[in-house]
């Protein structure tokens, strides 16, 4: 078992990143009903949730199935980040995490996100201001480092730790590498290793299968592992990870009844949580990657993408059940996005 303060997750846990505009409470309720077992909200403003700003205050909702849950907060500004720590305090999730590693340049540039990485001495006093703001248990993720030069989390994990930090998730790039080249797992070893480190240290970057999961649990000895991109479109990638752990042997593909149920699933949430039109409008962006690998899917696809109308929508998504009847799917990899590719440094 590995406990994060008072809260117990199973031996090994897998934790469900949080990503802007994927990681919402329909998505988050689906990751967790197919292995997830913890997850957290996509990353919220401590300026937007101080100025009540209606699309930062809305990131604090939680349904109850999805939980535990971690409400993730960036910001630059010790007494901004103490104050949005205890608007979050109020809403009573599992926990507060921190985002000191989104490399978005418009993050970066307000000297948040992983642009702190340039000064351990703020990110600290950020971490310590939260930590004193609130009766939750705080965690952070972060990066490797700024860049090749600065590597420090070694010397991050332990004054994180020392001012009341509980856990620790490290994605094994720099804020410059962004998404490029594979993810160094080795520094995430090291800090894991490090005799003085007792709170949890989780990995993050590049788990796309089962057995990738499998050998960097081996090789680095983390405690558990956060899934960001690989879970977008296969939130089944978790369970699949936890039988292949326990057993060694790989769980089938999901049918095609499989995907268009929690595909309707994922469509009555998101329903529920934001209302008709906006329900369905952030529900198009999903179809794509629920449906893949099915031949001749575009034309099903289109309508999908197109209807206004709950009742039309799960009608298309009945005759995709009826038309691909006893259709076996095939097992594919799973292609992780690279969202800021495009995003300058």
């Amino acid at each position: 078992m590995v406990k994060i303060n008072q809260i117990s997750l199973p031996d090994f846990p897998l934790l469900l990143a949080p990503m802007e505009d994927v990681s919402d409470p329909p998505f988050r309720v689906v990751c967790k009903a197919n292995g997830a077992d913890l997850v957290y909200t996509e990353f919220i403003s401590s300026e937007g949730l101080i100025r009540d700003a209606i699309k930062c205050r809305k990131k604090l909702d939680i349904f109850d199935e999805e939980r535990p849950t971690g409400i993730q907060i960036f910001g630059g500004d010790e007494e901004r980040m103490a104050m949005a720590a205890k608007i979050v305090d109020v809403t009573q999730p599992e926990l507060l995490d921190i985002n000191f590693g989104c490399p978005v340049k418009g993050i970066v540039a307000k000297g948040a996100g992983s642009g702190v990485l340039k000064d351990i001495q703020l990110m600290t006093r950020l971490t310590e201001a939260c930590v004193k703001s609130t009766s939750l248990p705080v965690t952070v993720k972060t990066r490797l480092g700024w860049d090749d030069a600065t590597k420090n989390i070694e010397e991050v994990a332990e004054r994180l730790q020392d001012i009341g930090v509980k856990a620790l998730t490290i994605h094994g790039r720099t804020r410059c590498q962004m998404y490029k080249g594979e993810a160094d797992w080795s520094l995430i070893a090291k800090v894991k290793n490090n005799p003085r480190i007792h709170i949890p240290i989780f990995g993050n970057g590049d788990i796309d299968s089962p057995q990738k999961a499998l050998e960097y649990k081996e090789r680095y000895g983390v405690d558990g592992i956060m899934i960001g991109r690989a879970a977008i479109g296969y939130p089944w990638i978790f369970r699949e990870v936890h039988h292949y752990i326990n057993t060694g042997e790989m769980l089938p593909a999901p049918t095609v009844a499989e995907r268009v149920e929690v595909c309707k699933q994922h469509l009555q949430k998101s329903l529920q949580w934001k209302g008709p039109h906006g329900g369905i409008y952030s529900m198009r962006r999903h179809y794509l990657n629920y449906l893949k690998g099915l031949p001749g899917i575009k034309e099903f696809r289109t309508r999908l993408v197109t209807l206004n109308d709950p009742e039309e929508i799960n009608g298309v998504l009945d005759e995709v059940l009826r038309a691909y009847e006893g259709y076996e799917m095939e097992r594919t990899p799973i292609h992780l996005v690279n969202y800021h590719e495009n995003c300058p440094l």
